[in-house]
């Protein structure tokens, strides 16, 4: 039965988090980006098969790569999301193209390594899958807020974006780095910005 539960859990945040992606979403001082992450983590440690028995030194160097590559592809989904902020201060992001690839990548790598370890005769259950993608979302959540905090708007400065990294209203530079991927000083005017999402 809890494998089932597992399943369901994984769909739900599947789901969620391509929902997530997809849309504009505004960025908040909310500092409990860590507690799904964390549950679903716990998750994983409470079922049996999180290392294969038959195979304990194989399957956790599996477990292993395959944790590699959640914490990579959550550093990536979060350095190709877009931020931006908007004319009354609040700060938003949304997924780019580079954020489809980042994730396209990652799921074949998931896939190359599931089927490693099947033809290894290595069993994987559903706990290494929910471990690999709360450290994905662990490293995404936790990289975002990090740029995120990069980006805030210096005192009485929320029109102008942050003075002291040279942003912009509508997503501007952090220390020389556009908040849209590229180089340089200018920002982007909203139009802009809209016809590149």
């Amino acid at each position: 039965m809890s494998g089932l539960v597992n399943v369901l859990v994984l769909g739900a945040v599947i789901a969620v988090v391509v929902f997530r992606q997809c849309s504009a979403q505004r960025i908040t001082d909310d500092r409990r980006w860590w507690v799904l992450p964390g549950i679903l983590l716990v998750l994983s440690l409470r079922e049996p098969g999180l290392v294969d028995p038959r195979h304990v030194a194989l399957s956790a160097a599996v477990l292993g790569a395959e944790l590699v590559v959640g914490l990579v592809t959550g550093a990536g989904w979060a350095w190709t999301t877009r931020l931006w902020r908007e004319a009354d201060g609040s700060l938003w992001s949304k997924g780019t193209k580079a954020t489809a690839f980042v994730w396209t990548g990652g799921l074949a790598l998931r896939a190359a390594l599931y089927g490693a370890a099947a033809l290894m005769g290595i069993h994987q259950g559903t706990a290494a899958l929910l471990a690999a993608l709360a450290v994905m979302l662990a490293a995404r959540g936790g990289a975002l807020m990090w740029r995120a905090g990069q980006m805030r708007p210096a005192s009485g400065d929320s029109m102008r974006g942050d003075s002291m990294h040279g942003g912009s209203a509508y997503g501007g530079s952090v220390r020389g780095e556009s908040a849209y991927g590229g180089s340089g000083g200018r920002a982007m005017s909203r139009p802009a910005w809209k016809d590149r999402v």
